[in-house]
């Protein structure tokens, strides 16, 4: 099993198990029983921060394109909408995340995951690839942060 890698987020690290694979919109996958589970990566929680609503406007059982929007979330710093993070169906849902959403925060890459989708998982990324994608992007990233910030004022 490939290595675990460490993001810096700054002065915050952001672990990215090697044996998972990535979507460029921060979740990770793992193989489960013959499906793709899903959740958000340690990099996505330290962006969202704590989260308090997540809403599905699809349903188990139907299919997903990658990128099709498929609900929203609620986090101390925006609403934002979630997008599938490659195609296929979605087959369950983590139910006790909709009546407690907090385990996203406390064990994003355990009982926090978010869906089951059956898919082949094409466009994932490993860990060494998702990692040069967040080394591509923290500067714009970082930038994006400040001006929010900035914004806020």
């Amino acid at each position: 099993m490939p290595d675990d890698l460490t993001f810096l987020m700054g002065k915050f690290p952001a672990v990215l198990p090697g044996g998972l694979r990535y979507a460029r919109n921060h979740m990770w996958a793992r193989p489960e029983d013959g499906k793709l589970r899903f959740g958000f990566t340690s990099y996505a929680v330290r962006l969202m921060q704590d989260v308090y609503f997540l809403d599905w406007q699809v349903n188990a059982g139907d299919r997903v394109e990658m990128l099709q929007q498929v609900g929203h979330i609620e986090t101390s710093k925006a609403v934002s909408d979630l997008f599938a993070p490659c195609a296929g169906a979605i087959v369950a849902f983590n139910q006790a995340l909709l009546d407690d959403p907090s385990g996203v925060n406390v064990d994003g890459y355990g009982s926090g995951w978010l869906f089951d989708m059956d898919s082949p998982g094409d466009g994932l990324l490993s860990a060494q690839e998702y990692h040069q994608f967040l080394d591509e992007n923290w500067e714009k990233t970082q930038r994006m942060i400040k001006g929010k910030i900035n914004t806020e004022d």
